[in-house]
């Protein structure tokens, strides 16, 4: 069985708060996708994209 690791926010790839980065990691795809879902989230009004993230923020602990 495969053993699968602990969402965490990234320390080594991040931009802004590491939600993006520990995405990535814990699904094991580039980052970069959950970034350009964040931004096209955001384009509406900023609330879609804005708010998820700094709720992941907070909730998601650091490495």
């Amino acid at each position: 069985m495969a053993t699968r690791n602990a969402l965490r926010r990234s320390s080594r790839n991040r931009i802004v708060g590491g939600v993006c980065g520990g995405l990535g990691e814990f699904f094991g795809i580039n980052p970069a996708w959950f970034r350009i879902g964040f931004i096209l989230a955001a384009i509406p009004g900023g609330v879609p994209g804005l708010v998820p993230y700094i709720l992941m923020w907070i909730i998601i602990p650091s490495e």
